[in-house]
Formats: structure tokens, sequence, C-alpha cells
């Protein structure tokens, strides 16, 4: 869009927020959810549902029902206003990236920000500000059970980073290879993990994403970065796992498609699966011994396996969270998290953002950012008002890791033959590690929140430990080939 055209676009907006939040809180809408709900209580008797329909049912209507209320508890005029603010957040971040300039965008956040704590006030649930807004991206997350995850990873992280980088190392290969040999490679990974291209597309934008648009629309995009030939690889591999899990959630027919249930159950979760196929599949030196002569077909200058797998675990500390390694994504996120809360509850000033993030980074990554755009400026989310949502990034880490354990322990049972998660890569049959989460993870949707799950299909709650053994295994391995 041409960037003038950014005010028309609120007003666009505004009026869709506005129409859409008077029908989601309507008398009608109300009266709805109670015709369904006593329906369900009905019919379990006369229908001769079973158990688990019955309960399917009922979940979704305490959902809508949850939504409902949240809807109903907010101002109209609010509503209005957070859609304008939001688009008009975008576009001045936009311009402020563009210039490395963070005074031209600070008043939108904290407009944003001002909106968004009245927007908790309104909800007035038993949660603080920043925990009432995680609640879209996390159900039932507190800020102390973020502490209780997080402060293993806190404390432990910077360590394994500075032994990292006491090192003696040498230099990586220096290489690229053009886009259209790139995407080739992406091609190439989608059609070995599964892909339908009846049911899936593929196209680029500047940030990679994914998307459903139906039940049978499964969309994903990814970017070629120049001087980064594994950028757009991973991008590919990261999205494609998003894709997969949206695939793979309960309800995938027209009528229960919109239904709460046939949803994803937390954003952490639907982070985990990108990253598994991301980081345990495709940056597994498995994989990477399997799918290097393709690499090579397409002129990447590697004489072995190994090669390609020391180039997609660089493990160097770098200013771009989207770029960063394994080790130091963390501490990104650590970052953010620390950041938001404080604007929100405790009392930073959105003027001191840039200094404070400059000195965390500092601090943590050992590295300044050169300014606002390689700084507080680099993520689109405040810009949208999103807060509450980088956490997610991380727990997706600590779900994914504790998932894998889970996972490996079931294939290397006898009933499993004994196979283990790196020989199914190394043999190209990743479609045994799809069936597995098939059935252990993605036919739940939103039938329990994120945690739940981790506790049902592992029999721990979620933990941070199973995240850092990885990392640790993973570092023995690296450092004993450098």
């Amino acid at each position: 869009m041409p960037t003038l055209s950014a005010p028309w676009r609120a007003e666009q907006l505004a009026l869709l927020a506005r129409q859409l939040h008077a029908r989601q809180s309507s008398k009608e809408f109300q009266d709805l959810i109670c015709e369904a709900k006593f329906e369900t209580n009905e019919v379990i008797e006369s229908q001769n549902l079973s158990e688990t329909e019955f309960e399917e049912r009922k979940r979704n209507i305490e959902l809508l029902e949850q939504d409902f209320k949240r809807q109903q508890s907010l101002d109209p005029k609010l509503v209005i206003m957070l859609a304008t603010a939001k688009a008009e957040g975008y576009s001045l971040w936009q311009t402020a990236r563009a210039k490395a300039d963070f005074q031209c965008f600070s008043p939108a956040l904290k407009k944003l920000i001002g909106l968004r704590q009245e927007q908790a006030r309104q909800l007035n649930e038993p949660r603080s500000c920043w925990e009432t807004l995680a609640q879209p991206f996390e159900p039932d997350l507190s800020i102390h059970r973020l502490q209780e995850l997080f402060t293993p990873l806190r404390e432990t992280l910077p360590q394994l980073l500075d032994e990292v980088n006491g090192w003696k190392r040498p230099d990586l290969l220096k290489w690229d290879l053009d886009e259209n040999s790139q995407k080739i490679l992406c091609d190439q990974l989608m059609s070995d993990w599964g892909r339908d291209v009846a049911l899936t597309c593929i196209s680029s934008s500047p940030h990679p994403f994914s998307i459903t648009l139906g039940p049978k629309d499964f969309r994903l995009t990814t970017r070629v970065v120049q001087g980064q030939p594994l950028s757009c690889f991973l991008a590919t591999a990261h999205e494609w796992g998003h894709s997969l899990y949206e695939q793979g959630l309960p309800v995938q027919s027209h009528q229960w498609f919109a239904w709460p249930v046939g949803q994803a159950t937390s954003m952490g979760l639907h982070e985990s699966q990108s990253l598994f196929w991301e980081n345990r599949v495709a940056r597994s030196r498995a994989f990477a011994e399997r799918f290097w002569p393709h690499f090579v077909k397409q002129g990447a200058p590697l004489q072995s396996g190994f090669d390609l797998w020391k180039s997609m675990n660089p493990l160097t500390p770098g200013w771009n969270r989207v770029e960063a390694d394994e080790l130091s994504y963390g501490l990104h996120i650590l970052i953010r998290t620390d950041l938001e809360i404080a604007l929100l509850e405790g009392g930073l000033e959105v003027d001191a953002l840039p200094g404070e993030w400059n000195r965390r980074y500092k601090d943590l990554l050992g590295i300044s950012p050169k300014n606002d755009s390689e700084g507080c400026l680099q993520d689109v989310h405040w810009s949208e008002g999103q807060f509450g949502y980088f956490p997610s990034y991380l727990i997706g880490h600590l779900i994914s890791a504790q998932l894998s354990e889970a996972m490996q322990r079931e294939l290397d049972s006898p009933e499993g033959n004994h196979d283990s998660i790196d020989f199914c890569i190394r043999f190209g049959q990743e479609s045994k590690l799809l069936a597995w989460l098939r059935k252990a993870v993605h036919l739940h949707g939103r039938k329990m929140n994120a945690e739940e799950l981790v506790k049902k299909v592992t029999g721990k709650p979620l933990s941070s430990s199973p995240f850092l053994n990885y990392l640790r295994g993973k570092l023995r391995m690296l450092k004993g080939t450098s």
C-alpha cells in the first residue's frame, strides 16, 4: 500500500472492529450461546452422544462464552480507538524503522500502552495488566509461572554463551546461493516433509509467516536474504511446522472450522511445532548428512554434511532476534518480556526504552545495537499493541524440547521398533515423527491449555530442564568438532 493511504486504512479497520465487536457482544449472540448450552445438556441422552463428543461440545461453548464475556466488558469506543491506534502505530513504526529514529514512533507506542492498560481495566479479570493482555496468546499464564519457567534460563543461558565464546573455532565457510536455487531447496524440503500442493501454497513476503484461511487452504511465505543462504531454508522449515500443526487440528471440516476446539491452544504450543521442525529436525546433524547433496547440486561449496551442519549452527550472538541461533534466542525473548512488563506495570517511560534495550543487550549478549532499527524497533509486535506475545516464542522452545523427549522414549520402545528421532531423520522417515505429533499433540486443539497438554503427553509439568539438557548436548557435539 502507498504510505499515505494508512489513515484511510485505519478508518476502515476501525469500522470493521466496531461491527465485529457489536456482533460478538450482542444479545442475539448471547441467546445463541445459551440455547447451545441448553441443547448440549439435553441431547446427551436423546442423541446418544459419546463422552468425548459431549466434552467437545461443552468445551466449545465454554470458550465461546468466555470470549463473549470479554467482548461484553469492552466499551465500543475503546475497541474503535484500539483499531485506529494499531493501524497508525504500524505505519509510524515502518517510518521510524526506515529512519532508525525511535522518536518518530514513541507517541504511537505511548498511546497503545495507555489503551491496552485501559482494556485490562475494563476486562477486570483477577490478573495483572500484563497477564490479562497475554491471555489470548497463552491462556492461564501468570507472571509468577512465567518466572518459574524463565529463571533457570536467565541464570544458565549467559553461562553457556560465555562458554561458547571461549571456544577456539575455525572460521565458517562464506558462501551464498541465488534466489532460484534457494527456492528449489525449499520446495525439496517441503516435498520430503509431505507437502500436499492441493492444500498448500507458498509465496514471498518481507517477514515469513504461516496462515490458515479455510479448512483446505493453508498458506505460508518465506524470504531470501542476500548473503544468508540458509535463512530462507530455515524460515521455510519453521513456517511449514506451523502449517503442519494447523493441518492436524481436530475439526477440519467446513462446519467445524471456526469453532474454538478446532483452533490452536496457544501460541507457545504453536511455536513448539515450528521449532521442532526447524531446530530438532532441519538443524540436526542427521538431516545435514542426508540433505547436503541437494545444496551441492544448487552450487553450495560444501564438502560434507558436516559442513552444512556447522553452517546451520553458527552459535554467534547478534542483534537480530529472527536470525538468532538456538542458544542466544532465549536471551532476546527475556529482554523483550522484561521490558514490556516494565512498560505496562513497572513505570518504565517509553522514551527510556532505547537506552534500556541497549543496556540489556550489552549485559546479556555482550553486543550493542548500532541504531534504533537494530535495537528496539526491530520487531513489529509492539506497534500493533501485541503485549504478552513474546514469551510464547521461548515457551515454544521449552515445549518442543519436552515433547521431543517423550517422542524419543516412545520411538525407542519395543512398540516403536527401537527407532530414534535421528534415525527417522537420517533415513528420510520424518513421516513417523509427524504421525506421532498428529496422534499425541495436534488432535487436541483447544480441549486443554498448553501446560495441561504437555503434562498429558509427557507425564510431567512443563519445565525448562529438557530444553537446557538439549542445548548442553548440542553444545557438546559442536565443541567436539570445533
